[in-house]
């Protein structure tokens, strides 16, 4: 099966890249809005799952698989998704200092005929950080369009992540161990 991406993501992307995945870009956007009575754990797969049926117009062979992915932060039964604006990022930031939080990354494979939606967890243990640590890391790095205001490839994950448990690329956002063993065996 041809795997469709439907992200805008960099990481995604550079991800399925790096596994040696073959895939194509296409995207349509779709308003990410979820109940406010669903369990945080299942916030991400039913994301995934709505930017799925909101992108399936994109399959135009038989032979192509979309995969939509979304990932969201969880600390004390809250989430933290992509940050408003600074002030928004670094208050996301001092609430996940020092903190062990989850992260999920909900997937949505989907063909013309079928979908399977699943998700990627992974806990994240992260040192404590310093009101200038975290106002130097948001205006360096600009982490506006990151789940929980960080992302693990940059200076957080490298100099304040102590221990992960789960796979670094579900925390990069896209549990590419999951999207692979269910690509490969999709016709099977």
């Amino acid at each position: 099966m041809k795997l469709i991406l439907a992200s805008k993501s960099p990481r995604r992307s550079e991800l399925l890249t790096k596994a040696g995945i073959p895939f194509t870009i296409r995207t349509a956007d779709t308003e990410e809005i979820y109940p406010d009575t669903l369990d945080v754990l299942e916030v991400a797969p039913y994301l995934a799952k709505l930017k799925a049926d909101g992108a399936k117009h994109l399959l135009q062979n038989e032979d192509e698989l979309l995969l939509t992915a979304d990932s969201v932060v969880i600390l004390n039964g809250k989430i933290y998704g992509k940050p408003k604006d600074r002030a928004d990022a670094i208050a996301t930031l001092h609430q996940l200092s020092g903190q062990q939080h989850t992260v999920v990354t909900g997937c949505c494979l989907m063909d013309g005929t079928r979908h399977e939606v699943f998700s990627g967890v992974s806990e994240v243990y992260l040192n404590e950080m310093t009101d200038r640590e975290i106002e130097k890391y948001v205006d360096v790095y600009e982490p506006y369009d990151k789940a929980g205001s960080y992302a693990i490839q940059e200076w957080v994950g490298l100099a304040k992540i102590h221990r992960i448990e789960g796979t670094y690329p579900n925390i990069m956002g896209l549990p590419v161990d999951l999207v692979y063993e269910r690509w490969i065996n999709w016709d099977r």
